[in-house]
């Protein structure tokens, strides 16, 4: 007897539904029958099917070999990259401000100029002092290189 699955959410399955829609069209660019890809995936024809249906209960490895036998297998690369979601918990978690304060205490800075609101005449101090690159800056280091390939020429 088959294992259960996790009930998915509507807004999944239709995920699921479409990226299944998208391995169909793929075969069927590539003028591939539902047969061919099957075999050459190893699995039934009756899985197939159910894999370009969407079906959550087909595994990702079969996901996978129809991937494969499609020739776009390393689009597994872009799953899950973006985790803007996990980059914010970690953010969230790395510096709190009592942890910074901490810090301070080692260091030379006050705690109360640290936290200050900046002005517009700190930022300037700041980018002196810093190793700090803006935009206009690099524009203008590019604008250089240009002149100078160009007189080069």
């Amino acid at each position: 007897m088959a294992q259960r699955t996790a009930q998915l959410l509507p807004a999944t399955e239709e995920l699921l539904r479409q990226f299944g829609g998208r391995l169909r069209m793929a075969r069927l660019r590539r003028r591939l029958t539902a047969k061919q890809v099957a075999e050459r995936a190893g699995m039934a024809p009756m899985t197939l099917r159910s894999l370009e249906r969407g079906g959550s209960g087909v595994t990702l490895g079969a996901y996978a070999a129809v991937m494969q036998v499609l020739g776009i297998e390393m689009d597994f690369t872009l799953l899950g990259k973006q985790d803007q979601m996990g980059r914010e918990l970690q953010d969230s978690r790395l510096t709190t401000r009592t942890q910074a304060a901490r810090q301070v205490r080692s260091s030379s800075v006050p705690s109360a100029q640290l936290f200050a609101p900046t002005k517009p005449s700190d930022e300037k101090n700041w980018l002196q002092q810093s190793d700090f690159a803006s935009a206009e800056s690099l524009v203008g280091l590019i604008d250089l290189a240009e002149s100078s390939l160009a007189k080069q020429s």
